[in-house]
């Protein structure tokens, strides 16, 4: 149990005794003050993790040392209490920076774990504050926000390769930012004057895949279509989910990027295209080449430069980072005015898996944004799969049967943990728990729809 250090100030020594005994088996070290001059002196010379004051005391008030601690201590929480309880009085203390305010006589576990959250709450914009301190002195790109070393580490390749005509295939999971990435390249590119054009390859219809990618010359029944190879030409093309580009295009797709030229359906003249190909798949391309999924030669031209995106469940301290920029996000386009996460909430996102990555992680907060009435964001607001979220680790061997779980949870929370433990990598995760690729695929699929469904 972490020790926290809470400096109290009362002119009352029952009181002051009282509290000292009843938090000493709290997890806290108390040191008492007879007076706003005496806790002057004391702070002057130690650090404390929270001071909690009377206000009406002989000499100065629990007001003024408030007011005193925002101007020397600001890092420092302030919890009031008093026993001449009105709502002027709690208006005053929290307008002179006060965090919580309490009223006397003192119930020993509630002024605990009221405590307790300032505390909690006060690391955690502290950790905030120093992650988004880190992510200015790091390097940043764009819209991609992260403190992680493996973030760092993906930042460190986009820097070395943006502005290069190098091929980048990214790959990782559905939501976890792949698009981002694209766009990064682009932006950080001598070709960010031109166009970037960005398709999801899956969701073309077969039947079309050639006219979108090479274009169409003009019939009687409709004109003509450049397609995207010419559309994206002297700028930066994106195909997104690229594995689920049909066998019979493939071939055709690499001529025209080795020819560096593209000839439209029904057309006998070719025309010259010179693009930066970006490409990303959440599926394992080299497994689908070992299964005559994917052709070997096109693998080796869009995998020039490989840039493996983190799902968001390894990326530890980012979940509270990214979520402070989605929450200020919203709460400025929805004029709300909210300002933080309650220490419980961040508490669940850090433990959330986040099977939709970033993306779903900013639908929550957008979603918790709308919802609340507060000016930090509680449980109550997170929709309802976060709020009722489970650990990952399976229950076997309790005696109470409230504790058991169906089969089909066991076999989700296993598989959840595998994916955890390889980070990510589905065919090594297929591997161990002895499915194939596509049944590992379709249980992930009802997993998500599950948890669509709840949310």
């Amino acid at each position: 149990m972490a020790v926290h250090r809470v400096l109290v100030v009362d002119d009352d020594d029952d009181l002051l005794e009282f509290l000292e005994v009843g938090f000493s088996g709290h997890g806290f070290l108390v040191t008492c003050a007879q007076s706003v001059v005496k806790a002057q002196q004391l702070l002057a010379s130690e650090t404390y993790d929270l001071v909690l004051t009377d206000v009406n005391m002989k000499g100065a008030t629990g007001i003024e040392l408030c007011q005193w601690m925002s101007e020397h201590h600001p890092e420092t929480p302030v919890v009031i209490m008093t026993a001449f309880a009105s709502i002027d009085s709690a208006v005053s203390a929290l307008r002179s920076g006060a965090q919580d305010y309490i009223q006397k006589p003192l119930h020993i576990d509630t002024t605990i774990t009221r405590i307790h959250r300032v505390i909690e709450s006060t690391r955690l914009q502290a950790e905030v504050k120093r992650l988004s301190q880190v992510l200015d002195e790091s390097r940043s790109f764009a819209e991609l926000i992260g403190a992680s070393s493996e973030m760092q580490r993906v930042f460190g390749v986009l820097e070395r390769v943006s502005d290069t005509h190098a091929s980048v295939l990214v790959t990782g999971e559905r939501g976890a930012g792949k698009e981002l990435v694209a766009r990064s390249i682009h932006e950080r590119s001598g070709r960010k004057g031109g166009p970037f054009i960005a398709v999801n390859t899956s969701a073309i219809p077969e039947n079309l895949f050639e006219r979108e990618l090479f274009g169409q010359v003009a019939t009687r029944d409709a004109p003509e279509h450049d397609g995207l190879l010419r559309q994206a030409n002297e700028g930066t093309l994106f195909l997104d989910e690229l594995g689920e580009l049909p066998l019979p295009i493939q071939p055709k797709l690499l001529r025209a990027l080795e020819d560096r030229s593209v000839r439209p359906v029904g057309g006998n003249q070719d025309y010259p295209i010179n693009i930066r190909l970006v490409t990303s798949t959440n599926i394992d391309l080299e497994s689908a080449v070992a299964d005559g999924n994917f052709r070997q030669d096109l693998f080796y031209r869009i995998n020039v430069v490989h840039v493996r995106l983190p799902p968001l469940r390894s990326r530890g301290k980012d979940i509270l980072l990214l979520a402070q920029h989605f929450l200020e996000r919203a709460a400025r386009e929805s004029g709300k005015a909210v300002s933080g996460l309650q220490p419980n909430v961040a508490e669940r996102l850090l433990g959330y898996n986040w099977p939709g990555n970033v993306r779903e992680l900013r639908n929550c907060i957008e979603h918790a944004v709308a919802l609340t009435r507060y000016d930090k964001l509680g449980i109550e607001d997170l929709p309802a799969r976060i709020r009722q979220y489970k650990p990952s680790h399976v229950v076997v061997a309790s005696e109470d049967p409230r504790e058991l779980l169906p089969m089909h949870e066991v076999e989700r929370r296993y598989i959840t943990r595998v994916l955890e433990a390889v980070k990510g990598n589905k065919s090594l995760a297929a591997k161990i728990l002895g499915f194939d690729r596509k049944t590992l695929y379709r249980k992930l699929d009802r997993y998500a729809k599950m948890d669509a469904a709840s949310g």
